[in-house]
């Protein structure tokens, strides 16, 4: 699906990155991949270039204008073209407290990091993008971006406003046929991030974790390769029609997450 085109993925180096990565690859695509820490997106490079796949790693921190444009250009300049562009950088999310007992920087940061990061590394993409007449952007929010959530602090502001810049970049680079599309996801248990709260918390998590399936439509949540085949088809040309969206990989997930809202929250 993915044959020939070429992927950008920034912050790579964590779980979820490292199977969309894998699924891109296995699709056809070379992948790019940077992070502000090389070890663990060198070891990723290599796992896919041991299994087949063609993929570079690069150290470049997402969150610098001069460095991203300047990996952008030489990405250009080694292929070609930017095919597909994907921001997954972690957002340092405080969160599971209400907002009454938040520090304002706590409460920003999320967002900071969303908006500088996205618009560094997704109008850099446009702009290659735009002269090539095609490609496809893409960027990772949750379940707080589209439903009021409880104790998610900062996470979900950030989540509203990566969705809402997705869609008016798609706005704006749709006439020069390029896609901006927005997943939207339930939070995959099989992260490390669950992974990481299940083995230190592993009671509460169990309730955690069955309250949310509960509180899904399917009652299970999506799991990593969910999230990976759904950006790989995005990335393809089966979704030639589809931009200036977010497309909910939650299990359907709704509105009756108000048990967060009690006493006893999380």
């Amino acid at each position: 699906m993915l044959q020939n085109k070429n992927a950008i993925i920034y912050a790579a180096g964590g779980s979820l990155a490292g199977v969309i990565a894998k699924a891109f690859s296995g699709a056809g695509a070379t992948v790019f991949l940077s992070g502000r820490t090389l070890a663990p997106v060198q070891q990723l490079a290599d796992e896919i270039t041991a299994s087949g796949g063609k993929a570079y790693a690069l150290q470049v921190d997402a969150m610098d204008e001069t460095a991203v444009n300047n990996y952008i250009s030489q990405v250009v300049q080694q292929v070609g073209a930017i095919d597909v562009s994907f921001n997954l950088i972690d957002l340092q999310v405080v969160q599971n407290l209400p907002l009454v007992d938040m520090s304002l920087a706590d409460f920003v940061r999320p967002a900071n990091i969303a908006l500088q990061s996205h618009f560094i590394t997704d109008v850099g993409a446009a702009r290659v993008m735009m002269k090539q007449s095609s490609g496809v952007i893409l960027s990772l929010t949750a379940t707080p971006g589209g439903i009021g959530y409880p104790y998610t602090a900062g996470f979900a502001p950030a989540c509203a406003a990566m969705e809402s810049f997705s869609r008016n970049l798609a706005g704006e680079t749709g006439k020069y046929g390029v896609r901006v599309v927005n997943i939207r996801s339930g939070g995959s248990p099989d992260s490390k991030v669950f992974a990481d709260a299940i083995a230190a918390h592993p009671d509460v998590m169990k309730v955690v974790l069955e309250r949310m399936q509960n509180d899904s439509m399917l009652k299970k949540l999506p799991l990593m390769a969910d999230v990976a085949n759904t950006a790989v088809f995005l990335a393809s040309g089966l979704a030639a029609a589809i931009t200036g969206v977010t497309v909910d990989v939650s299990c359907g997930t709704t509105a009756g997450l108000n048990y967060r809202s009690t006493d006893e929250g999380f």
